[in-house]
């Protein structure tokens, strides 16, 4: 790597591209790249003196081909002419998961992956040792709340990463302790098949080099892979880690006792609501504490922990009135999420708005995600968001509509949508999904709190 003076990015706009871009921005190279359009995140690249621009120009791209190292993410088509130009004149051209490999390797890695959980795990993981002055370097899938930030940099020669099994990027990293959240079917476009999908975390649960922490009932076994296998659970008792005496507030803030070989935390406080977020401190602490990291800073972090942007993310919250942003794009995220939040806001009517993210994920989990969405009260359907897909045909938003049992339910283009919400009582509202519906969350944010104010 020392070679280079330039990084280039195609992709830059993105949570772990965009991580990637500050860290070698902060190691003194000229960085720069293209996204496709402006984002919050991309305007911070820009004030951070990143150089980001959203047209596909190949004229941008620095000419020195032998000083310049071109990093893309899979979600970019491969006609691109940025990343063509770049590949016929001599660049060398690297995925994300290779440059998070190489900069990983002689480190010790602590590896969070799982169709679902992982991103508050490891922003959590993170926190844990940086609140308790172990220190990490951290490349997370999303905005730490507590840090403002998708990246921590530390002189401790230990990285934190969220693992991500999209285009098998996992399978470059060999961590030291890697935690595995769950296996669900997903990225069936890349797996073809839930058994696919299996198979390569177990081929990632065979390059760990320690131990690997599994949800209890994921069927890792010694026949996988060589390193130490320990379980964690919510509550069950088989597991090696497992909650007890789990208890909310009035708000949904879980207390709870850590049960663990050496012994149990009592009275952790979780510093965010919800019962899913004990399990994901669960399995952060699980790290921790094999790790080496001692009991009762792991206790003091979990309830310092304010979570990550966009993961049950509550930006409104009277008694008559809330609203929470999730990144949920799973149909087992969301019924999740829906379960999480009926024991924040017990006896509240909840309307889910869902913009289905992919046509190949639509297409393969449209039932499941009617049942999960009818486990709302109200559902607002918005059309899908393809990112990096052209349309399939037959393959809309109209396919999960029709699976949908509750009565209430609506499904509109999101261009109609500040409208549409403007004329809706709001008791409990809830927006879900991985594409661009995170750029209705200020305006729907300051449309209810005029709101509120109005009627006080």
């Amino acid at each position: 790597m020392n070679k280079y003076e330039n990084i280039y990015f195609i992709g830059i706009g993105g949570i772990g591209m965009s991580a990637i871009a500050r860290y070698y921005k902060f190691k003194g190279l000229s960085v720069s790249g293209y996204d496709r359009t402006p984002s919050d995140l991309t305007q911070e690249l820009e004030r951070e003196g990143i150089q980001v621009h959203y047209e596909d120009n190949t004229g941008f791209i620095p000419r020195d081909a032998g000083k310049t190292l071109v990093i893309y993410t899979p979600a970019i088509p491969s006609e691109m002419a940025e990343l063509q130009y770049a590949r016929m004149n001599g660049y060398k051209v690297m995925k994300r998961s290779e440059i998070l490999g190489e900069i990983t390797e002689g480190q010790r890695c602590l590896a969070v992956a799982g169709t679902h959980g992982k991103t508050t795990t490891s922003t959590l993981t993170a926190h844990i040792l940086t609140d308790s002055g172990t220190g990490c370097s951290a490349f997370v899938g999303g905005i730490s709340k507590n840090y403002d930030t998708n990246l921590l940099l530390s002189k401790n020669p230990t990285v934190v990463v969220e693992a991500d099994e999209f285009d098998r990027s996992f399978l470059r990293l060999h961590p030291e302790i890697a935690v595995i959240t769950a296996m669900d079917a997903d990225h069936l476009d890349i797996y073809g098949d839930l058994q696919h999908v299996r198979e390569a975390f177990m081929t990632f649960a065979s390059q760990v080099d320690g131990t690997v922490i599994a949800k209890l009932g994921l069927g890792i076994t010694n026949d996988k892979t060589d390193a130490k296998l320990a379980t964690y659970h919510y509550d069950d008792p088989k597991a090696d880690y497992y909650g007890s005496n789990a208890k909310p507030d009035e708000c949904g803030y879980f207390t709870y006792d850590l049960n663990y070989p050496g012994g149990i935390i009592k009275d952790i406080k979780v510093g965010i609501p919800g019962w899913v977020n004990v399990e994901n401190s669960i399995a952060a602490a699980a790290i921790c504490l094999i790790y080496g990291v001692d009991p009762e800073s792991i206790k003091k972090a979990i309830g310092t922990f304010k979570g990550v942007k966009r993961r049950m993310d509550i930006h409104v919250n009277t008694p008559h009135c809330s609203y929470i942003d999730d990144y949920a794009h799973h149909p087992k995220e969301i019924a999740t999420a829906i379960s999480s939040m009926r024991d924040i806001f017990p006896g509240r009517k909840l309307t889910v708005v869902f913009q289905p993210h992919l046509y190949t994920r639509t297409r393969d989990f449209a039932a499941e995600f009617a049942a999960s969405l009818s486990l709302a009260d109200k559902v607002i359907l918005l059309d899908i968001y393809p990112a990096r897909e052209q349309p399939i045909t037959g393959v809309t938003s109209k396919m999960i509509f029709d699976g949908i049992t509750v009565q209430e339910k609506v499904m509109i283009n999101k261009e109609e949508l500040m409208d549409y919400l403007g004329k809706e009582p709001v008791d409990v509202l809830v927006s879900f999904g991985a594409g661009n519906i995170d750029r209705f969350i200020q305006p729907i944010t300051e449309m209810l709190e005029k709101r509120i104010e109005q009627e006080h």
